[in-house]
């Protein structure tokens, strides 16, 4: 499909550089990006005939000439070179629709997707199939591109994705034999310009099931709900009358699977991963002693309400990955109290309302990044004790002098990192080292 193409990148980072390399035999291909790159990747891409070009406007390099433009997930839709790709009439795809098609054995995909919890999710599956002795590939938004997973893909293999909305917008033939959708709440709507644009992307994981493909759903979550009432797919439910959460027991049809006591994962948020887990795992008809030997080991995903250190009574938690609101109820939901939250980052006209209800958990918000201004406003309106700091490390600076024995200090920002941060593992990785270092 992608032979004798002129191919334009819009976009380094791991999902240019890897499909630039799956490519690069009998096309053209030029990438873009306003940012300085590694080195030896321009050197190793250089030597197989790919062009780089550092710019701020590829608009300019643009033209009719081309013959399909691949835009990193970061890129917004609207970018002016987007934009320009499809007055020309040229597709506009993304790394793994493009991998998609250079798979040539029979395989089994499983996508999860979701507002929140789906690299948890995706994580939680990982590690059981690995322990049940499966072939399994993992890969997509939770860290390794498709076009490097691709080649090494065997008959029979399970290849597992985690597909972000910002991958899933610019798919067209991709199709999974299994599709899981963990939640839909509304986030990344400057991204998408509205919530109803942003649910019909992430339907797209549905995109050519058939009657005899899977859909794993989340019945407590109207909106998931929603938007899956018109999918052919063979339907299970997680949050259901028959797989539950009950009493401090996780149940899949009826059954008691295990207690949560048992679990080192807490929060009802991780339980619900848990539980969508055991679903899938279910279906698959893979005995529940590996989940069971998974749950009692798992010490959750990094930067996910990931614990860093005790210091005088004090604990610290990385949640760099709460790039929402929503996802920042979750992390305040699994605490007590006595927390010294740090929120902010990217403005993208996020609403912090919903924080109210957990207003009495909060000694004090520190709010930073570029829509500090907003934080603040909610902070007034509401009567929350609050500083303000433009940078992080100027905020753990006055946590440092006043946090007491049994706080919490929760970096949960509730936005992008954008502002500031190339990716939301750089601004988690800042705050361990800081803290780390007191």
């Amino acid at each position: 499909m992608y032979n004798n193409k002129k191919i334009l990148i819009l976009g380094m980072a791991r999902s240019g550089y890897e499909v630039a390399k799956l490519l690069y035999k009998n096309n053209e291909i030029l990438i873009t990006d306003g940012k300085d790159q590694n080195e030896d990747n321009l050197k190793e891409l250089e030597s197989l005939g790919v062009k780089f070009v550092k710019t701020n406007e590829p608009e300019l390099l643009l033209d009719s000439s081309y013959d399909v433009l691949i835009k990193n997930p970061a890129v917004f839709p609207y970018h002016p070179c987007v934009e320009k790709a499809r007055s020309l009439n040229i597709p506009v795809v993304n790394e793994m629709e493009v991998a998609y098609h250079y798979i040539d054995v029979p395989i089994n995909i499983i996508g999860v997707t979701g507002s929140n919890g789906k690299t948890t999710t995706t994580s939680l599956i990982y590690e059981v199939l690995k322990k049940a002795g499966i072939a399994v590939k993992l890969g997509g938004n939770i860290g390794t591109p498709l076009s490097k997973i691709v080649k090494d893909l065997k008959k029979d293999d399970i290849l597992l994705l985690e597909i972000s909305d910002h991958q899933l917008i610019d798919m067209d033939d991709f199709k999974t034999d299994i599709s899981i959708l963990t939640n839909l709440c509304p986030t990344h709507l400057d991204y998408h310009g509205s919530y109803e644009a942003y649910k019909n992307v992430k339907h797209k994981i549905f995109n050519h099931h058939l009657d005899s493909s899977i859909a794993i759903l989340n019945e407590a979550n109207y909106d998931s709900m929603e938007i899956t009432n018109d999918i052919i797919s063979t339907r299970y439910y997680f949050n259901s009358k028959d797989n539950k959460i009950e009493n401090g027991v996780i149940y899949v049809n009826n059954k008691p699977v295990i207690n949560t006591d048992d679990i080192l994962l807490k929060g009802m948020h991780n339980y619900e991963n848990i539980l969508a887990m055991l679903v899938l795992i279910d279906i698959l008809k893979i005995d529940f002693k590996y989940a069971i030997q998974v749950l009692k080991e798992f010490k959750g995903v990094e930067h996910r309400i990931e614990f860093v250190r005790d210091l005088n009574g004090v604990k610290y938690y990385n949640d760099s990955k709460s790039t929402n609101p929503t996802a920042t109820i979750t992390a305040l939901k699994s605490f007590d109290g006595n927390i010294h939250l740090i929120l902010g980052g990217m403005d993208r006209n996020q609403d912090f309302e919903d924080l109210l209800p957990f207003k009495d958990k909060i000694k004090k918000i520190y709010a930073i990044g570029e829509v500090r201004k907003r934080i603040i406003d909610f902070c007034n309106t509401n009567n929350i004790n609050y500083e303000e700091f433009e940078f992080m490390k100027d905020a753990l600076a006055s946590i440092i002098q006043n946090v007491q024995s049994n706080d919490i200090v929760l970096l949960s920002p509730g936005s992008a990192s954008w502002d500031q941060y190339a990716k939301f593992e750089d601004r988690g990785e800042e705050f361990k080292n800081i803290v780390n270092n007191f």
